[in-house]
């Protein structure tokens, strides 16, 4: 049997998502310590250092009080919405999982990406199941009975809205200068340009967007200063809130390898690098999350450095400053594309 059917083989592409699944859960308690240390460096405190070396057994102490907590449900509240809310939110993530890439192995030259799937039309299809956490987010709101719930979805709804076009049209720009919806297509070629050097506006209007479609400070519109409350997620307890908290910090992750994959060249390294075999199979993989892990970090260090803005002012930065920057960035790749560059 020859590498490549061993590599393409259904069961083991079947195997390789269900790993992915558990490796991406396992990644979101580590981002979640780690934000937490970090956001305790900057602000001087000791942060959660008590349990075990360094906190990390804080991770265990909280999965335990998730899953031993009382399961509550509003008297008044829609029990089948109720329920099937955070399956829907984590349903969008999953989907998510099958055409994003985390990394790659080159042998003999030949490169074999690290995805359950490969697409034609992956990117595309990225962003349509990346908006089905409206749904889910709005189940849950709705179902609440809360007002307060239900406001909180209604300004993640405006503020989504409004940077999901700028987001769609700097994904148009990327796919136009890759000649290519495949996002491993796209991935090869930044080889050996990035496409941050090629679309610097584009990178900047894409990186802030993504930032407000994942709900991060300062765009966590999802809870208010004045109600003192957790937004649309406010009814939930449990494991039910646990699949809340968990769908922010993996849609984080899982934006950061848009990032890298769209914009920093992904895998991509020198041929010399990779022409010994067991480097070929470690040092590409190790790279691409190298770059992921830096957007990670950038990520955290400006919600522990920027205020949270205001609904109005979230809407006026969408509307009426990134997606005209996403329009002229649109207009300089087709330039770029009639010129032959």
């Amino acid at each position: 049997m020859e590498l490549t059917d061993i590599l393409f083989n259904p069961w083991l592409r079947g195997i390789l998502g269900l790993c992915l699944m558990g490796a991406i859960f396992m990644g979101a308690m580590l981002v979640v310590w780690f934000e937490r240390k970090l956001a305790a460096d900057v602000q001087q405190r000791h942060g959660p250092n008590r349990v075990g070396p360094h906190g990390i057994f804080q991770l265990v102490a909280d999965a335990i009080k998730l899953f031993t907590k009382e399961d509550i449900i509003p008297a008044n509240a829609d029990k089948l919405l109720f329920v099937f809310g955070p399956i829907v939110l984590m349903g969008s993530i999953f989907l998510m999982l099958v055409a994003i890439p985390f990394g790659a192995i080159i042998i003999n030259g030949s490169i074999y990406p690290i995805a359950a799937t490969d697409m034609d039309i992956s990117i595309l299809y990225i962003e349509a199941v990346s908006a089905v956490s409206v749904i889910g987010i709005f189940m849950i709101a709705y179902s609440s009975n809360n007002k307060y719930s239900l406001l909180g979805a209604f300004r993640n709804f405006a503020r989504m809205i409004g940077y999901e076009v700028p987001l769609g049209i700097c994904v148009v720009s990327v796919a136009i200068m890759a000649g290519s919806l495949n996002i491993i297509d796209i991935a090869h070629a930044q080889n050996p340009l990035w496409f941050i050097i090629k679309q610097p506006i584009g990178f900047v209007v894409f990186f802030i967007a993504l930032m407000a479609d994942m709900g991060r400070l300062p765009f966590d519109q999802n809870e208010s200063e004045e109600e003192l409350i957790a937004g649309w997620i406010t009814e939930y307890t449990g494991m039910r809130f646990g699949l809340g908290f968990f769908a922010e910090y993996i849609h984080m992750m899982l934006g950061s390898m848009l990032v890298v994959l769209l914009f920093l060249g992904g895998w991509n390294l020198p041929t010399m690098l990779t022409s010994n075999m067991l480097l070929g199979i470690v040092l590409p993989t190790a790279f691409f999350l190298g770059k992921v892990t830096l957007v990670i970090l950038t990520i955290i260090m400006i919600r522990w450095a920027v205020p949270r803005f205001r609904i109005d002012q979230v809407v006026d930065l969408s509307w009426k400053k990134l997606l005209p920057l996403s329009l002229l960035n649109l207009g300089w790749v087709i330039a770029l594309a009639l010129m032959g560059v």
